[in-house]
């Protein structure tokens, strides 16, 4: 079944780690599927870069390259000077999302006078930080999201992500022009073109129907749910998104023991 991929996008909380804690036979899955093609991590976790998320997992004892991780603040960060060439970015969000912008040639500064407030997961968010993004949209910020993900799977279970950032702005009366992490188009093309692969060459493996699955089916990826992380083999009909493969996880998966939902 495995045989006709040459790339295997993966996503990473639930697939293979729970915060800090590599889920049983991950890392062996892990090199089983690099030997029958290209890795590309796509994680909509804003809060490191590409190298702080290879750091982190080989902390882990997972060998991964930067080269092999496409994070949602890297997106976000080529998807503003691709459209827009540099800009003034205030950040709402964490270390990796400031170091991904700077990077990218933007340009760090007050939120009033930013172009864009940029906002990801923002583990020490405050009434503070809410009220200057407030001044910066309402000095005429434009508002890009990284992701819109209302929780993330931790071993003691699920905690608020990016969409509790991203819904608090909401709630003040902006939506986001722009989200560009998963299941945005967006997040698929920039990770397949980093594999070096079509999207029919790929397979994305993922551990949540609405955002995994459901991104990649629009670029017209095939999919496979593992039940490792958020979603399970009961969500697909409450959610009506049907992947093309189920697994119990990657290790299952990358043996080859996938199953038709």
């Amino acid at each position: 079944m495995l045989e006709k991929y040459t790339a295997f996008l993966l996503d990473v909380d639930g697939v293979l780690v729970r915060d800090n804690l590599v889920i049983p036979g991950a890392g062996e899955a892990l090199e089983a599927l690099r030997r029958r093609g290209r890795i590309m991590l796509l994680t909509n976790n804003s809060t490191r870069s590409r190298s702080m998320t290879a750091d982190h997992l080989r902390s882990l004892g997972l060998p991964i390259s930067p080269e092999e991780v496409m994070t949602s603040s890297h997106v976000a960060a080529r998807y503003l000077l691709e459209r827009y060439g540099p800009c003034r970015v205030w950040v709402l969000g964490e270390a990796g999302l400031a170091e991904e912008l700077i990077q990218a040639g933007h340009r760090l500064v007050n939120p009033e006078e930013a172009e864009w407030i940029v906002a990801g997961m923002d583990r020490d968010l405050t009434y503070r930080k809410l009220a200057q993004a407030l001044r910066g949209l309402l000095n005429g910020a434009r508002f890009l999201a990284t992701n819109r993900d209302a929780t993330f799977p931790t071993p003691d279970g699920l905690m608020p992500g990016a969409g509790a950032v991203v819904g608090a702005l909401e709630g003040m009366g902006f939506p986001p022009e722009k989200v560009v992490g998963k299941p945005s188009a967006v997040a698929f093309h920039v990770a397949l073109e980093a594999a070096g692969a079509s999207p029919r060459q790929a397979l994305m493996v993922g551990d949540r129907l609405e955002t995994d699955v459901l991104g990649a089916q629009r670029v017209g990826m095939d999919t496979a749910l593992v039940l490792s992380g958020v979603s399970q083999e009961e969500d697909i009909g409450r959610l009506g998104i049907r992947p093309t493969w189920v697994a119990r996880d990657l290790e299952a998966l990358s043996r080859g023991e996938l199953r038709s939902p």
